[in-house]
């Protein structure tokens, strides 16, 4: 399988926590016949131990780079529906292994619904903050950008249901998988010419 085969049969979710990468992401990829992939929870398994725990052992900088040498594994795959976590676009590193390995679907969520989803979350480190509208929002304000640097597909990811923003997120792929893969080409003939 050529190169170009490899990225077109894999879909990367990326997005701010709470977004529904890995909900949505399983739905998705039972939908297409795909295998669903959290790259949190491969490093978890991986490690045989939580985030939280890397986190407090390694902080976050030990954890990016773990994170970056789980993704390389995850991209190597084929098939796949990756769900990213929400922090890996913040290493050059990883926005191109993204890049060159699937199609990138941004889940884009407001921190009114990621208030909304994460209100009983005590598990994710970077929201043990004493105010976490604000580092939600500081977060956003740092990722959003990068997020649209790399998508290939942005989708809304609001109050609906895992089963319809599944089902949309497939019908988007369908009816626009030719103009993403000519747009992917053209960005990638622009970072290489």
């Amino acid at each position: 399988m050529d190169k170009s085969e490899h990225v077109k049969q894999n879909l990367i979710l990326i997005g701010p926590m709470g977004s529904g990468k890995s909900t949505v992401g399983r739905r998705l990829a039972a939908r297409l016949g795909k295998q669903f992939v959290d790259c949190d929870q491969a490093l978890e398994a991986y490690l045989n131990v939580d985030v939280a725990t890397i986190f407090d052992i390694e902080g976050e900088r030990g954890f990016r780079e773990r994170e970056h040498q789980m993704l390389k594994r995850l991209c190597a795959m084929s098939n796949v529906v990756i769900a990213t976590g929400g922090g890996c676009v913040a290493r050059a590193d990883n926005l191109n292994l993204l890049r060159e390995n699937g199609l990138i679907i941004y889940l884009r969520t407001s921190v009114k619904h990621q208030l909304a989803r994460l209100s009983r979350d005590k598990s994710r480190p970077l929201l043990q903050a004493p105010d976490r509208r604000q580092r939600l929002h500081e977060m956003a304000a740092q990722r959003d950008p990068l997020y649209t640097s790399i998508a290939d597909l942005v989708v809304e990811s609001g109050a609906q249901s895992v089963a319809h923003m599944a089902a949309h997120v497939s019908k988007l792929l369908q009816q626009q998988m030719p103009e993403h893969q000519h747009r992917r080409k053209q960005k990638m003939d622009q970072q290489h010419g």
